[in-house]
């Protein structure tokens, strides 16, 4: 059961505000002590997804990943909280056995979560979440900071499909800022940024003028907002907050220019695993893993290695973020 904090152990002017929060959750809602503490003394928290974890890298190294970037967060100011849900517990912060757990699909059965999949959650049940799951559960615990490798969006032939991710409506009626390298790049970019303004997101690319490409540091395509700072960052996340918009905000951090990755020789492998998924007839959420899985094989591991690096850096500018909105927070209520 989620352990609340005593009004003795809370000395901070967010005691009300955290303790009325906490306790409208439900039993199986668990947040780390760790996470916890830092909460309360409002200290910056930065939000991981648990889906990379299980389905976006192959084991080992989708574990020493999670450990990677957890360590990156905290040497840069701010507490990790992985997401997930392990035996039937939504936990917001995992330890390491948790971890382990969610990394080992081929032992376990671990259903990739969204939205739509939160309320099938029971005892017994291991999931990892999704961007719109995640950016949930972080609602719910209070926290504003969400790093991720890259959002869902707009699959190519939506328009006889129908394939769009969720995380485009989550980011339109959940308050929380998504910190990515950009859309995944097996997604229609151009399409995914009109849904996003359709939704009414704030998005943002960061010290440049067009949105990253994942792989690449530049999709081409301008950005509708450009930010020039964690400062700046911050400012907006508050600004929004401040305005009730209710509304969810994406910062486009690009891969670092020597890391980025050759834009023709990504989009052809690209184009020749969405022309297997279409022969091979593969639907639903069996597409991303599939293609993600198949560019990797195409480009010879290059494109793994370049998706580590981009996480990498994002969970480096997410904690820089989130530590000038807790200043700005903090500023606030004293």
């Amino acid at each position: 059961m989620l352990q609340l904090f005593s009004n003795k152990a809370i000395r901070s002017p967010f005691s009300k505000q955290i303790t009325r929060c906490f306790s409208k959750l439900p039993s199986f809602f668990k947040i780390h002590p760790r996470i916890q503490q830092a909460i309360k003394e409002c200290k910056p928290v930065v939000c991981l997804e648990s889906t990379i974890l299980s389905h976006g890298m192959p084991y080992p190294t989708n574990l020493e990943v999670a450990y990677e970037v957890e360590e990156i967060i905290r040497e840069n100011g701010a507490e990790p909280a992985t997401i997930g849900i392990v035996d039937g517990n939504i936990n917001v912060g995992l330890d390491k056995d948790s971890l382990e757990l969610l990394a080992r699909p081929d032992i376990h059965n671990i259903t990739k979560l969204s939205r739509r999949d939160l309320a099938l959650v029971k005892k017994g049940f291991h999931g990892s979440t999704t961007v719109a799951a995640t950016m949930i559960i972080a609602k719910l615990a209070g926290l504003k900071v969400f790093v991720t490798g890259g959002i869902g969006g707009v699959h190519y032939g939506a328009s006889e499909s129908f394939d769009v991710s969720a995380d485009l409506t989550e980011l339109g009626r959940t308050d929380i800022c998504v910190v990515s390298a950009g859309i995944k790049s097996i997604l229609d970019i151009p399409k995914t940024l009109e849904m996003l303004e359709t939704n009414g997101v704030t998005v943002c690319a960061y010290q440049q003028k067009n949105f990253p490409s994942f792989f690449s540091a530049n999709s081409g395509i301008k950005a509708q907002h450009m930010a020039n700072s964690p400062l700046e960052v911050a400012q907006i996340i508050h600004t929004n907050e401040k305005l009730q918009l209710n509304s969810g905000m994406l910062i486009g951090v690009p891969i670092p220019k020597h890391l980025s990755f050759d834009g023709q020789q990504i989009q052809s492998a690209i184009n020749k695993a969405l022309q297997e998924v279409e022969d091979k007839g593969i639907k639903g959420r069996e597409i991303t893993p599939f293609l993600l899985e198949r560019v990797n094989q195409l480009t010879k591991g290059k494109s793994l290695k370049t998706n580590i690096q981009l996480i990498r850096n994002n969970a480096k500018m997410g904690a820089l973020f989130a530590k000038e909105y807790y200043n700005l927070k903090k500023k606030q209520q004293f």
